[in-house]
């Protein structure tokens, strides 16, 4: 098998799931949510310009449900149309352990968070949504919900290199408290697989948090959850412009180090004065 065939084999590859009509068909549920439940107060849209691809880097909070993230792509809809292109990346994993959430996913512009599928995507002019942290930001304890933590992945920052293209960072004050993450009992039932007690899926969650939230009260695991009717503010933020770009960029790890720290660094100042603007304390 070619590599070729290799990756257009791995689900969530495609671009042409993407259903403007379906997202439109979500809009007025995501409005309700927008405006009575979660009560979003947002800003900074400004910076992202009318056209042209860029990189758009969030920090996940949440849990599962990842409220701001719905929110923030609601905000994109209503100010830039259901056509114009965006994908998120969402982890593999999704296509292991709920094939017909994650293909549902897709319809509203999700991809697998494969390397090859976010260039594809910038290749036809589309911008793409990125949540480095992954399942370890949108788990991360409740004492933490004001930290910027990208789980030390440098991926995006080698693809903004490479495809050319500014990144955008995206934050949230407020969903992190939609559910309250105690702590996370990983090690503890990591002993337990080696022992012989198999991951849920066949999937190794790299978390295993404890928390309370809805509907469960009281959780251990990765689950689903309902978020609680807190208000979120999200903001957009001054795009991140490198002094080099390339391929040859790309493959210095020693410059990659220091955009990634660059960015980390600007979206947690971003998040401290959004804290304050929001009156969080």
């Amino acid at each position: 098998m070619s590599n070729q065939e290799k990756t257009t084999s791995i689900p969530g590859m495609s671009l042409s799931e993407r259903d403007p009509e379906f997202i439109q068909s979500f809009m007025p549920v995501w409005e309700w949510l927008y405006r009575y439940y979660f009560r979003v107060k947002t800003d900074g849209w400004h910076h992202i310009p009318a056209e042209g691809k860029v990189l758009l880097v969030g920090s996940h909070n949440g849990g599962m449900a990842s409220p701001d993230t719905t929110m923030m792509m609601y905000d994109w809809f209503c100010r830039f149309g259901t056509k114009r292109l965006v994908y998120g990346l969402l982890h593999p994993y999704a296509w292991k352990v709920s094939p017909e959430l994650a293909n549902l996913a897709q319809k509203a512009g999700a991809i697998t968070a494969h390397p090859k599928a976010a260039s594809a995507a910038f290749d036809i002019g589309a911008s793409v949504l990125v949540y480095p942290g992954g399942q370890y930001d949108m788990f991360r304890p409740h004492s933490q919900r004001y930290e910027i933590q990208l789980a030390g992945r440098k991926g995006f920052i080698k693809l903004a290199l490479s495809k050319e293209v500014p990144i955008i960072p995206m934050i949230s004050v407020g969903a992190h408290d939609t559910l309250i993450v105690l702590g996370d009992c990983y090690e503890l039932v990591k002993q337990l697989n080696e022992w012989g007690l198999p991951w849920l899926y066949q999937v190794d969650p790299g978390v295993f948090p404890i928390y309370l939230g809805l509907p469960w009260g009281l959780s251990i695991g990765p689950l689903p959850n309902i978020p609680l009717p807190v208000q979120i503010h999200t903001r957009v933020c001054t795009p991140i412009v490198f002094e080099r770009y390339g391929k040859e960029a790309a493959s210095d790890r020693n410059y990659v180090n220091f955009c990634y720290h660059l960015v980390q660094t600007q979206m947690q100042q971003e998040l401290d004065r959004l804290k304050i603007d929001a009156g969080m304390h």
